[in-house]
């Protein structure tokens, strides 16, 4: 009824259609972005697929998971579900499974689930497990141990540190 083209022969290119949208609240499967070695980037990156920055980065750093080559850099603060750092960051680190290689150097505290530091690979700072940075905020006090050694000892096997 609307097709006035019957009959006629169209060989025009055709627009390949539009790849479907990705599900809404998740990272890309599959899908990364990369901060190439001879790109600086001024501002703040926020990336729902992985990223993998081998450049420079002034600006903070929200994705869900990074892989840090050995010689970018970072200058601001960095969160992530997961990461693999390699290179120099100055800015506080928030990362629920972390990788520290031996390459890499953060000047800054480090807020972790789990964290592995491969030897050589230096922190500069605090390292504060997420839990205990979560129970703290908690209004509620922490029943007193009688022994004092205990106590001391407790208080420093809060995380998980894995040496490489």
């Amino acid at each position: 009824m609307f097709n006035s083209n019957k009959g006629r022969d169209n060989r025009s290119p055709t627009v390949p259609p539009a790849p479907p949208m990705p599900p809404a609240g998740g990272g890309k499967r599959g899908m990364f972005s990369v901060i190439g070695p001879d790109v600086v980037v001024t501002g703040n990156v926020s990336a729902t697929a992985d990223l993998h920055i081998d450049g420079r980065v002034d600006g903070d750093v929200n994705c869900g998971s990074l892989a840090q080559g050995a010689d970018s850099q970072i200058f601001g603060n960095v969160k992530a579900e997961s990461a693999r750092l390699a290179g120099a960051i100055e800015g506080t680190v928030s990362i629920k499974q972390l990788t520290v290689e031996r390459s890499a150097k953060i000047t800054g505290d480090v807020e972790y689930e789990n964290i592995t530091i491969e030897n050589g690979g230096h922190i500069d700072g605090r390292l504060k497990h997420m839990s205990a940075v979560s129970a703290a905020a908690a209004p509620e006090r922490p029943r007193a141990v009688e022994n004092a050694d205990e106590s001391r000892t407790s208080a420093f096997s809060t995380g998980n540190i894995e040496a490489a």
